[in-house]
């Protein structure tokens, strides 16, 4: 079994302050995110990139009970996405996977098996997950950029604490991992189709995650 280990190292200059998706249609995908609830979490961007397959990524949310999990999928699926996983009870909670049409896939979890109260329609955290070949060598990459370790599990994943202007969590996952994880093909090629704010100047990471000097996105209440 792994062992998570924590950190402790001082904070750098580094936050993840805006998570901008590229896409085709910039106005059908915004109102698509509208209508999911998640718009004031990320930025849209429009981009032709070429791009095939796994794209690496996915973002997670966390919510508090199933019946909000439901909620969120079921305002996802009238918008338009597409269910890659119907919301189910696991080892770990109850969570499903939807595709959104501009081809981001969200993960809609809670670690909670029973309702305790109707849907909330309140999200406690988002988190941007980035499949990577060498967890290790990566987390390290970002440690040196300023970032903190909160959590790690070996080389299968780590989690960074966010930072003032984050209003989204930044991990890592093994990129195979994350894939099976998420029931698709790990292959892909071309863009991720995502670029990531940084407040510490635009740079590239090792596995081709774009980072550009960005003003923190603060997200509103719901």
């Amino acid at each position: 079994m792994v062992m998570a280990t924590t950190t402790s190292t001082a904070a750098g200059t580094l936050s993840l302050a805006s998570v901008t998706l590229e896409v085709a249609d910039p106005e059908a995908a915004r109102r698509f995110y509208r209508a999911f609830g998640v718009d004031t979490y990320v930025r849209l961007r429009a981009s032709e990139a070429h791009s095939t397959g796994f794209r690496g990524f996915t973002l997670a949310l966390t919510v508090s009970r199933p019946a909000t999990v439901d909620s969120f999928v079921g305002a996802a699926v009238d918008a338009g996405a597409t269910v890659l996983r119907p919301a189910a009870k696991s080892l770990w909670g109850y969570g499903g996977l939807v595709q959104a049409p501009d081809g981001t896939i969200w993960k809609i979890a809670t670690s909670a098996k029973k309702d305790t109260g109707p849907a909330a329609r309140e999200i406690d955290e988002v988190v941007l997950l980035l499949g990577v070949e060498d967890v290790k060598a990566t987390k390290q990459f970002y440690v040196g950029r300023g970032l903190t370790v909160a959590k790690s599990f070996g080389g299968k994943y780590a989690e960074f604490a966010p930072g003032r202007y984050s209003p989204v969590k930044l991990a890592l996952y093994k990129r195979r991992g994350l894939a099976k994880d998420l029931g698709v093909p790990a292959d892909g090629t071309g863009s991720h189709r995502i670029v990531l704010g940084s407040t510490d100047g635009a740079f590239t990471d090792p596995d081709g995650f774009v980072w550009e000097a960005a003003a923190p996105l603060t997200p509103t209440p719901s």
